[in-house]
């Protein structure tokens, strides 16, 4: 699948195309923008908790567990080197202790989780 980024409305709003599927990114007034649409870094955070929490529902219903519903939240901050997401976990429904501490496991293993923990690679091509 590829992701498309063009220019938006406004002075740094860009539209991001992924699929039939469009959202905005901006940068706030501190930084030159508008506040219209999503920042990158959040973007980000935003990918690491929808992975997990369609990883734990999807895991829960192969697994049929009682888990009717999960709420995720992420922070993010740059400490010094290193750039912090800290997730919180909520889970609902009728869980065993050991249902949830499985779940908790199984969040650690999210695909955005492991990409973001593994080698990245970035290539950059320049069109004419």
């Amino acid at each position: 699948m590829e992701v498309k980024i063009v220019k938006g409305e406004g002075k740094l709003q860009h539209v991001i195309t992924v699929g039939k599927h469009r959202l905005l990114t901006d940068v706030g007034a501190e930084h030159g923008g508008e506040d219209t649409g999503v920042e990158p870094h959040d973007l980000l955070a935003a990918a690491l908790g929808a992975c997990t929490a369609l990883t734990l529902t999807m895991y829960a219903q192969r697994k049929q567990m009682d888990l009717q519903d999960i709420d995720v939240r992420i922070t993010h901050v740059q400490e010094d080197d290193t750039y912090v997401f800290t997730r919180r976990l909520q889970y609902f429904g009728n869980l065993s202790e050991a249902e949830r501490t499985r779940l908790t496991e199984i969040a650690e293993k999210c695909p955005v989780h492991r990409t973001l923990l593994g080698q990245i690679r970035i290539v950059t091509h320049v069109d004419a």
